[in-house]
């Protein structure tokens, strides 16, 4: 009797540290939240260090003794940044840049992806491989190229240099999404389809009244890296722009350059540290952590609504 008491406590301890069958143990459970823990800290540190730090003034940032908790929350950092930054106008510039050719890079795509993925024509498969060929060759190679065309067309200085290639679905890793597209159209059911063309529907109804609707979790997530890499690329904004329009991460650059400018050496306030520069990466970053946690909310409502049970 004894030892039948003692194997079936062994056996529920066994079943609560290691599980048994589809339940899983303490101890595989606390392996898991201390490897996501651990992969979060992480990717957090430097989001938590920008942050605290952007809030310290000069005294707190020579201080050894303050590491993470400020002294005193030190506004006077971000009011510097957005004066050097001239955040409004330049925030302005930055969505108009990023956001409208990511909405026509998501159209696009959409509609190419699509093209592939229910239609049948001559030469498909090789249009298809080269397509996905642009997608590795280095940027470096065409950038020349494009520039010289932009030019000779008299497109530079303006917003239709990325405007253009995004209709064209050759924007800023315009195959990469037209696969993403091609992927999740050719998982749509046929029978769908079929619905609609006994209801009269053509080829064009069915694609804005049921594929659309159906791709709303690609749409948001093309649409969001879109607007990340729009937002991010630095270097040909540069290039294509020139003077006549800026982005935040351009003028994020030349930070120092432009501190100097609007608080010359020798007035008042006018030593430039890190806190400071934190400040201004801080609100470059800031707009798209907003976007990110608002389209996230979607995409979840958005899956739940794009559901489809096996056919």
């Amino acid at each position: 009797m004894w030892k039948k008491q003692t194997l079936v406590a062994a056996n529920k301890v066994r079943k609560l540290l290691f599980g048994m069958g589809e339940n899983d143990g303490f101890v595989f459970k606390a392996v898991v939240y201390l490897l996501l823990i651990a992969i979060g800290f992480v990717y957090l540190y430097p989001m938590l260090f920008m942050l605290v730090n952007s809030f310290m003034s000069l005294d707190d940032l020579v201080n050894s003794m303050i590491k993470w908790i400020p002294s005193t929350l030190y506004v006077e950092n971000y009011s510097r940044a957005l004066n050097v930054l001239h955040y409004r106008d330049t925030l302005m510039q930055t969505i108009m840049v990023a956001g409208l050719p990511a909405l026509l890079q998501t159209i696009s795509a959409g509609i190419i992806g699509y093209g592939f993925a229910r239609f049948e024509f001559p030469c498909k498969k090789i249009l298809f491989v080269l397509m996905l060929i642009t997608f590795v060759i280095p940027p470096q190679i065409t950038m020349m190229p494009t520039y010289l065309l932009f030019k000779q067309y008299g497109l530079l200085g303006s917003l239709e240099t990325f405007i253009y290639p995004a209709i064209l679905g050759q924007g800023l890793k315009s195959a990469l999404f037209i696969l993403i597209f091609y992927q999740f159209f050719r998982s749509m059911p046929d029978v769908l389809e079929e619905a609609a063309e006994i209801d009269g529907a053509g080829s064009f109804k069915i694609f804005y009244r049921v594929a659309v609707p159906m791709a709303v979790p690609a749409i948001i997530i093309v649409f969001l890296f879109s607007f990340v890499w729009y937002w991010n690329e630095t270097y040909l904004a540069g290039l294509y722009f020139g003077n006549e329009l800026t982005i935040l991460p351009l003028e994020l650059q030349k930070f120092t350059d432009s501190y100097n400018k609007v608080y010359p050496p020798g007035s008042p306030g006018s030593q430039l540290n890190e806190a400071i520069k934190l400040a201004g990466t801080i609100l470059t970053i800031a707009p798209l952590l907003i976007l990110y946690f608002v389209l996230q909310r979607w995409f979840v409502e958005g899956v739940d609504r794009a559901g489809i049970t096996g056919e």
